[in-house]
């Protein structure tokens, strides 16, 4: 599971369900976050996860 975030046509962020973590691809964007939510990361990631789990639910409910 992958999930690639764009502003502009530009990557700035990635999650990918191996690593279980966001990477933010712009230097920008990781300032931006850091200046405004300390702690966007960590909350982010966990919400990608949740978001993760949703998915593969509806993937196995469509399988059905």
């Amino acid at each position: 599971f992958v999930i690639v975030q764009m502003v502009d046509e530009v990557q700035v962020e990635y999650y990918d369900s191996n690593t279980q973590r966001i990477i933010t691809k712009q230097d920008w964007v990781d300032q931006a976050n850091r200046d405004k939510v300390p702690d966007y990361l960590e909350r982010a990631t966990e919400n990608t996860k949740g978001i993760q789990q949703v998915f593969k639910a509806g993937m196995g409910t469509l399988k059905q």
